[in-house]
């Protein structure tokens, strides 16, 4: 996991777009990116999150016939869930499109599932530590960039950092780890 706080993700995107200030208290003197910031910082991280996915475990103890929700496993961390993964120990039928599980048996429901960041908005300390992977958050700020300045008509800087942006996200793998397997004994073929 990353430890970059919101606070180095604006310096980094701020800095790209040559609006960083050290001296302000918002990290740039521009009023207008200032008050998006947060806005567009979340619209990426989310963007990002959904290609390279937050990973979460809960074991959750189910009777048959439950119904197990989104909300369910939101409550067992507190993270918006963005999809199911795979449920084990249990059989289940998934329901509405992958979003209910009912459990056809008591037992214990092992769930791999993927969250979305927790959301910035403009109450969020800077010292909030985003919880995306390294990868993906560097390249964060050219979208944040490019977010920030596709307004701007007199520069074609928006275009050229949403240009890059794409080009990396085409780049990015989705995995969070390589599979390997382990045969005990070898394998005849």
């Amino acid at each position: 996991m990353s430890r970059i706080t919101l606070e180095e993700m604006r310096r980094k995107s701020l800095a790209l777009i040559e609006e960083y200030d050290p001296e302000s208290e918002l990290l740039t003197s521009d009023p207008d990116i200032a008050q998006k910031h947060n806005d567009v910082i979340n619209y990426i991280l989310y963007e990002l999150a959904r290609i390279k996915k937050i990973p979460r475990y809960v074991a959750l103890p189910v009777t048959a016939g439950q119904l197990v929700t989104f909300e369910d496993l939101k409550n067992a961390d507190g993270k918006e869930v963005y999809q199911v993964s795979r449920i084990m120990g249990v059989p289940y039928e998934p329901k509405a499109n992958g979003t209910i599980f009912k459990m056809l048996a008591t037992g214990l429901a092992e769930i791999d599932y993927f969250i979305y960041p927790e959301r910035i908005t403009s109450d969020t300390p800077p010292e909030h530590i985003l919880e995306l992977s390294d990868d993906a958050l560097e390249i964060a700020p050219y979208g944040i960039a490019a977010d920030l300045l596709k307004s701007d008509v007199s520069t074609e800087y928006g275009s050229v950092y949403g240009t890059r942006y794409e080009s990396m996200l085409q780049r990015l793998d989705p995995r969070n780890q390589i599979s390997n397997i382990y045969v005990d004994g070898g394998v005849m073929i």
